[in-house]
């Protein structure tokens, strides 16, 4: 099928899945690039392909061609690709696995898909976004998953309902905070096995409500010149010593 209005409602539709509650109302959304487009399709959540009119791309869903003007407006780049595709939300709610990664109001998007990247590398089974926590299928965090966010349990949640979950199940809550903490990098391997691990906003780190309810602080030793890390950075490493 080519399309070439602007008019045209498939189009109107794909350009309102740049905003949040449209994205939301339908749970579907844009991924942009041959990168994502093929992460998507491996792991079944590509539902339309939507490509410039001369590309060639054969995937097995239904692909629509489209015009460059078109692109341009469906996208989120300031230099558009040529490859686009139409996506499922999953809408999971429950967690999968003992190892557990919630996120206490992390609003930058790069933050959010940095931490998805680096929580696919260090094999934790599902995080957990809190009612504060930037959208997950935001264009700006999709982009920067470079696609594992096809690859891990990913669910909105209040944190506090899935610590009493986890608590349920015998599972300890470690929270980041340097104040009577411990050096994550010497927690011995059976506290590596199940877990839920709380990182905090990039400006105020984990609420004073969410901490109350931790069994163990833990932090990064690091050299006394540095006050603070990256809350993604941070996350990566403290995953990584979890890891090990």
């Amino acid at each position: 099928m080519l399309i070439t209005s602007l008019e045209n409602e498939r189009i109107k539709n794909y350009i309102k899945l740049k905003d949040k509650k449209y994205r939301k109302r339908t749970n579907t959304f844009i991924v942009e690039g041959l990168h994502l487009v093929l992460e998507a399709y491996k792991s079944g959540n590509l539902i339309e392909l939507i490509i410039e009119k001369d590309e060639v791309l054969p995937l097995d869903v239904p692909t629509i061609f489209v015009t460059n003007e078109i692109i341009n407006k469906i996208s989120s780049l300031e230099t558009p690709v040529t490859v686009l595709g139409l996506c499922k939300i999953s809408g999971k709610k429950e967690i999968e696995g003992s190892k557990v990664l919630m996120l206490d109001g992390v609003q930058d998007p790069g933050n959010l898909g940095t931490i998805i990247r680096s929580s696919v590398a260090f094999d934790v089974d599902t995080i957990v976004l809190g009612e504060n926590t930037v959208d997950f299928y935001n264009p700006k965090v999709v982009r920067a998953t470079q696609g594992m966010l096809f690859h891990i349990n990913i669910i909105n949640r209040d944190l506090e309902s899935v610590i009493n979950e986890l608590k349920s199940r015998e599972i300890p809550i470690y929270g980041t905070k340097v104040e009577y903490g411990e050096d994550v990098r010497s927690f011995p391997d059976k506290d590596k096995k199940a877990y839920g691990l709380v990182m905090g906003n990039e400006g105020s780190g984990v609420s004073s409500e969410v901490l109350d309810m931790c069994d163990k602080y833990i932090y990064i030793d690091m050299n006394e010149k540095v006050e603070s890390l990256n809350v993604s950075i941070a996350t990566s490493i403290i995953l990584y010593e979890l890891n090990r």
